[in-house]
């Protein structure tokens, strides 16, 4: 006869054992009913739950694809239960399971059908763990193995994963739960995944780190640079020596003869403005007369100035 629920929530530890068939939702309808009856005939067969159904000390919850175990026994009571289902699959290769064990506060409750429910944390900490591992894997909370580190059995079995963040950004410390021959040895992908992610983040963090020196690097290297130009310019401008252009005689090209004067009159015009530029040494006409076109007197030298003066003007 099935024990009747309690009528006054109360809140206690349970020790939960959360079990999920792996590609459930991928078989076709004959084949669930198939694996989802192995594991229960599996799962009622351990001494786990036949001594704490009979005590009293047991919650069963079907889940759709799997089951969940609420021990009020010992805390070992799930991990116990786990093994033998582990060494059990080892004869079925068609059902694939994983597995998450916490300990932790959960409240018995009665559900639509007025039969024995948890609710709480304890529950919901052990399907965050499940979710984390793959076909095979028994993942357990901290606070479970570290209450099992404390026997000489259990140790073995216990090797630490690290942390994962799993829904609404809880952080979960993940131990795995293996030996030769029962578990999972792999870590399991959704922390693999993880670990990628948190490498990457140190990388990028980094080399913002690294870019942000070299901009600072840059920066002073640039503003120290400008600081020594600013400074030689100032003392450079102290001492710098006049500035002077000279205007060469223009050469008539036409075949007018009567043009010669227009050019004169250009380079007039040209000596006439460049002397209104107050801090600008204009030379005299006369004294570039000496270059003018049919001067024999060092042509060379007048084609190298007047290429300067005319570089000079363009400036």
């Amino acid at each position: 006869m099935a024990a009747e629920p309690p009528t006054v929530s109360r809140l206690e530890v349970g020790h939960v054992l959360f079990l999920d068939i792996v590609g459930y939702s991928k078989l076709l309808s004959d084949k669930q009913r198939k694996v989802f009856q192995l594991l229960k005939d599996i799962v009622r067969d351990t001494s786990q739950f036949r001594s704490a159904e009979a005590a009293n000390k047991l919650v069963r919850i079907p889940t759709g694809d799997g089951m969940v175990l609420a021990f009020f026994t010992n805390v070992d009571a799930p991990v116990r239960c786990a093994l033998e289902i582990s060494r059990k699959l080892r004869e079925h290769p068609e059902l694939k399971l994983r597995m998450g064990i916490n300990s932790g506060p959960v409240d018995q409750v009665s559900d639509v059908n007025e039969q024995r429910n948890i609710t709480g944390v304890g529950i919901n900490m052990a399907q965050r763990l499940m979710d984390c591992g793959d076909a095979g894997h028994i993942l357990l909370s901290r606070r479970v193995a570290d209450d099992l580190a404390q026997y000489s059995e259990w140790k073995p079995y216990l090797h630490d994963l690290g942390t994962v963040e799993v829904k609404h950004g809880v952080k979960l410390e993940v131990v795995n739960f293996y030996d030769n021959e029962t578990g999972n040895a792999k870590t399991p992908g959704k922390l693999k995944q993880a670990a990628k992610a948190r490498r990457r983040r140190i990388v990028i963090v980094a080399s913002i780190a690294v870019l942000s020196l070299f901009a600072i690097g840059v920066g002073s290297w640039v503003w120290q640079r400008r600081a020594a130009l600013t400074s030689a310019y100032k003392i450079g401008a102290a001492g710098i020596v006049d500035k002077s252009i000279a205007v060469l005689p223009f050469e008539n090209l036409s075949a007018e003869k009567e043009n010669a004067f227009f050019a004169d009159g250009v380079q007039n015009e040209i000596l006439s403005n460049l002397a209104k530029i107050a801090d600008l040494k204009v030379i005299s006409r006369a004294s570039v007369l000496v270059y003018k076109a049919g001067n024999p007197r060092n042509l060379r030298e007048r084609s190298i100035c007047g290429r300067l003066a005319l570089g000079s003007c363009f400036l």
